[in-house]
């Protein structure tokens, strides 16, 4: 049988649409989107909030409960800390994409900074995904509504605590969490 140029297209279109629009994609789309954060972040990494504009959290009142790697806790119990809260999905291609620089932030921060990995996800899927990717973040289930400054609907998410419970970065959306930008501010964050 010969292919002509019209067939080769519509065969190349909805090959495409298959892996854009079904779990056949999934993995595609994460490399993919991967690949557009490292772009994005080259260009526009997470931004850090001047420390006389950074917002104080109106209330520690934020319970979680551990589902993978971590035990229930609540808000309260981690004044003075830095914390690094991330909000995420396994079905999320752009959360998915930034796994691995996070990753590589918590290898080297874990002991020193709180990570908060929270999903809608159950235990189940989160620690399959963490299996299939040799990933351990500390992840939670929300038991309440969080504070409404570190609120939000979107994902990913990710916020950055200082000791004061002031927010230093709100991005949304996929970054580059290895950054040096943001291994710079965690260590000035560390020392206050």
């Amino acid at each position: 049988m010969k292919f002509n140029k019209k067939t080769v297209y519509n065969i190349l279109f909805f090959g495409f649409i298959i892996f854009i629009f079904t779990p056949y994609g999934l993995g595609v789309k994460s490399k993919l989107i991967q690949g557009i954060t490292y772009v994005k972040t080259f260009v526009l990494s997470p931004s850090v909030a001047n420390v006389d504009d950074r917002v104080e959290l109106d209330t520690y009142d934020f319970k979680l409960k551990g589902i993978a790697n971590a035990t229930d806790l609540t808000l309260a119990s981690l004044k003075g800390k830095v914390i690094f809260i991330n909000y995420w999905a396994t079905w999320c291609p752009p959360c998915r994409a930034e796994m691995p620089m996070i990753k590589k932030l918590y290898d080297d921060y874990k002991d020193k900074v709180v990570f908060l990995f929270i999903t809608s996800d159950g235990s189940t899927k989160v620690e399959k995904f963490y299996t299939d990717h040799s990933y351990e973040f500390p992840t939670y289930n929300m038991l309440s509504n969080p504070p409404q400054q570190i609120d939000t609907k979107s994902i990913p998410a990710t916020f950055i605590l200082d000791k004061q419970a002031k927010v230093a970065i709100a991005e949304y959306g996929a970054a580059d969490w290895n950054s040096g930008k943001v291994r710079k501010l965690l260590d000035e964050l560390l020392e206050q």
